[in-house]
């Protein structure tokens, strides 16, 4: 076996370690900033069927909360 290292795998290590992650560099961003929760709703946000799916629950929920209202304070 051949020990010695050559060049190329000394520039490829270096180029490892300083590579940059950009997918978790804005979470580790928002880790250190203690504003994650934010960072969650605007990326569920952004996505279509979270947005759709968010606006149902918030529309059901308000719905049945007019049914309550309605059933007990003004039909009772």
């Amino acid at each position: 076996m051949n020990a010695i290292m050559t060049n190329f795998d000394i520039d490829a290590e270096k180029a490892r370690e300083t590579r940059k992650w950009e997918g978790l560099s804005e979470i580790d961003q928002a880790l250190s900033e203690n504003r994650l929760t934010a960072y969650r709703v605007r990326k569920a946000w952004s996505d279509p069927w979270s947005r759709a799916l968010t606006i149902a629950c918030m529309t059901i929920l308000v719905l049945f909360a007019a049914f309550v209202v309605y059933w007990d304070l003004i039909k009772a």
